[in-house]
């Protein structure tokens, strides 16, 4: 599972242009650029504790929109599948077999027959 730090950089990769431009701005100098909740008030003139209230509330967004579209959990079951396969073709180059090949191949038609634009599981 993402730790807290990535998992709002990956949700916000997805639905940061559905915040308002300030809710971006904010997650962009705090999550991208690093800058402390004292230094992005002191850049905004406002207090710590409103930045800190500002975050909460576009987390909170990005949270509820995964909740709702569900994009980074599909797409992160995308990325299981997809690493599935190369250990099935990675077991095959150590000797592994004609199995390996075979799941691969079942794995990667799956991706295949999902609907255009699905991540979904299987």
């Amino acid at each position: 599972m993402l730790d807290d730090l990535a998992r709002v950089a990956r949700l916000y990769d997805f639905y940061g242009p559905l915040l308002t431009p300030k809710q971006r701005h904010w997650l962009e100098l705090h999550y991208h650029h690093d800058l402390s909740l004292g230094e992005i008030a002191g850049e905004e003139g406002i207090s710590r504790q409103a930045v800190y209230d500002g975050l909460q509330r576009a987390v909170k967004a990005l949270e509820e929109y995964e909740s709702r579209l569900g994009y980074l959990r599909r797409d992160m079951a995308l990325r299981e599948q997809l690493a599935a396969a190369i250990r099935h073709l990675e077991n095959y180059r150590r000797g592994g077999g004609d199995g390996e090949l075979v799941e691969t191949s079942r794995i990667l038609q799956r991706l295949l027959e999902l609907p255009e634009g699905s991540m979904g599981k299987n």
